[in-house]
């Protein structure tokens, strides 16, 4: 859309200190992803040590070699006249029955490896668990699927979908590195520990590839192997109903483990099978993505996000403008704020340049000692769930903070009472690998929802500001309103959750899209019933 040229001055400039941070649940924020690479760097500085008492140790091994072999040499070639030399004689003696021993029964090794133990150990706490290396596994998987990306080329770190048979680039990476056998091995083993043998399939299947392509070849650092990869495999294609491939894996494990019983098994089932029902021999590799049985709107949801905010129909409708907008309030007469109306139904805005780079910094440091998982309405309840990918903040400031200039902002472009306990505490969000929050609505829909527990009714809007930029992915997609809205750094957008009458306004379900790549900050502020009597106030019309 084309703007019309607004006068702008800054909203204020604020400081703050760096705040320590938690590291629980790591994958669900990617400030703490980051975080890890100085955890990783002092891990460093503990191996370069080990590598450098290692070598110290080598070098007087080698020394000590050295010496001897020179003595065999030059000393020891004529044994009578050498050992006709008591001097020779008791050095040959000591050696023998103090040096070898010394060398051989070193604790210097042992010692160097505790050192390198302890300096790991040091770290511990802040290293990623279990927990965190399936959850960015299963952010990949859910990034290959909601963007229709390619495993084989996410593997070579480019972000491709296939276009008419041809791959499309849909990001390019500034920084990228390609994935190894064991890197694929370990998502596959996630995907095939859940079940899920649509993704192990695909995941595995370029694990043995790259494993093949070294030569099977194992390194210390990996978990799985070319065997390990085979064996996961072969049962995965089993499990997807190609009997004939999975046979032909497990033969092929066979022989680099000709004696593993199980596989010996599995053989002759899969051989059994196929000759008992022949059909199972010409059964294609096809796989098909399973249905979502919670997710009804998965299709429509995954459009909008590839679209990334392009909806050119959409946003051709001539009744959505843009303009400076004051609403009334001194305040903006001198600063007027962008607005763009981005649809009718449900009402939604966009305000440009809400807030200004430092405030936004100031915002996600603030909130950054307090980042925990976010969690969901779960009956009376809040629980974490796996459709909610991301970790918040609440920033309860007071008049004078930054949180309450932000209210006073709120409440003079919408008109509406933004402070507590009208409108809830200000939720700062970082989101994660692949962090997303699918469909969802902001307004409680059951009388048992935590929020009633408020005491100020439901929540009648919402308004959500963009803190960060993003480089792909995470835009905001209404579901049946068919449109999505990309990220717009320092931005802010707001909507009606509730119709005038009280009632939840079904078109407002809405989804936060996976995060594609970037580091994604919002800041939300929920404004509540109660106290909007005046603002926003009922209709003649009951159904309204």
């Amino acid at each position: 859309m084309n703007y019309v040229k607004c006068v702008y001055f800054t909203w204020g400039l604020l400081t703050s200190a760096l705040i320590p941070v938690s590291f629980g649940e790591m994958y669900t924020s990617l400030l703490h992803v980051k975080q890890a690479i100085s955890v990783e760097r002092k891990l460093i500085d503990h191996l370069r040590n080990y590598i450098d008492y290692e070598s110290e140790r080598l070098d007087d091994i080698k020394r000590f070699y050295a010496k001897v072999t020179d003595l065999h040499r030059e000393v020891y070639n004529s044994p009578a006249p050498a050992m006709a030399n008591p001097l020779v004689a008791f050095t040959l003696i000591k050696r023998l029955q103090s040096e070898w021993l010394n060398v051989v029964y070193s604790n210097e090794a042992l010692e160097n490896v505790q050192v390198l133990r302890s300096g790991y150990e040091e770290e511990e706490a802040s290293l990623p668990k279990l927990e965190d290396l399936q959850g960015a596994a299963k952010g990949l998987m859910r990034l290959q699927d909601v963007y229709a990306l390619q495993v084989a080329s996410l593997v070579k770190g480019r972000f491709q979908r296939a276009t008419d048979g041809n791959p499309i680039d849909i990001y390019m990476p500034a920084v990228s590195i390609p994935l190894s056998g064991d890197d694929c091995f370990l998502v596959g083993k996630v995907a095939y520990e859940q079940e899920d043998y649509y993704h192990s399939v695909q995941w595995l299947e370029e694990s043995v590839r790259l494993f093949r392509r070294t030569g099977g070849e194992w390194s210390p650092e990996n978990e799985g192997t070319l065997e390990d990869a085979l064996d996961h495999l072969a049962f995965s294609h089993f499990k997807t109903g190609n009997v004939s491939y999975a046979l032909s894996l497990s033969q092929e494990l066979l022989h680099h483990d000709p004696m593993n019983g199980r596989v010996l098994q599995n053989v002759e089932k899969y051989e059994k099978l196929l000759v008992e029902t022949p059909a199972l021999r010409i059964r294609g590799s096809g796989l098909r993505r399973p249905n979502s049985t919670y997710l009804l709107t998965r299709n429509v949801y995954e459009r909008l996000c590839q679209t990334q905010g392009s909806q050119p129909t959409h946003y051709e409708n001539p009744r959505l403008f843009c303009d400076c907008f004051t609403n009334g309030s001194p305040a903006l007469i001198l600063q007027p704020i962008r607005r763009e109306v981005l649809s009718l139904r449900p009402y939604v805005i966009l305000y440009h340049n809400f807030i200004t780079d430092t405030e936004a910094e100031e915002i996600k440091l603030i909130a950054q000692a307090n980042l925990r998982r976010s969690v969901v309405a779960a009956g009376e309840k809040q629980a974490t769930a796996d459709y909610r990918i991301s970790k918040s903040a609440w920033l309860k400031g007071s008049a004078h903070s930054i949180t309450g200039q932000l209210d006073q902002r709120i409440s003079m472009v919408t008109g509406l009472n933004a402070q507590p306990p009208y409108g809830e505490y200000l939720q700062v969000v970082n989101y994660g690998i692949g962090g997303h929050y699918e469909p969802h609505f902001d307004h409680a829909t059951s009388t048992s929802s935590p929020l009633f527990k408020l005491k100020t009714g439901n929540r009648v809007a919402t308004f959500m500001i963009y803190l960060s930029s993003v480089e792909a992915g995470g835009s905001t997609a209404f579901i049946y309103a068919n449109f999505s809205v990309p990220v717009v750094q320092n931005a802010a957008i707001f909507w009606w959750n509730l119709h005038r009458n009280g009632q939840g306004d079904g078109d407002t379900l809405h989804a936060g899209c996976p995060v594609l790549a970037g580091d994604k900050w919002v800041a939300n502020k929920w404004i509540h019933e109660y106290g909007q009597e005046f603002q926003r106030r009922c209709s003649l019309n009951p159904e309204e």
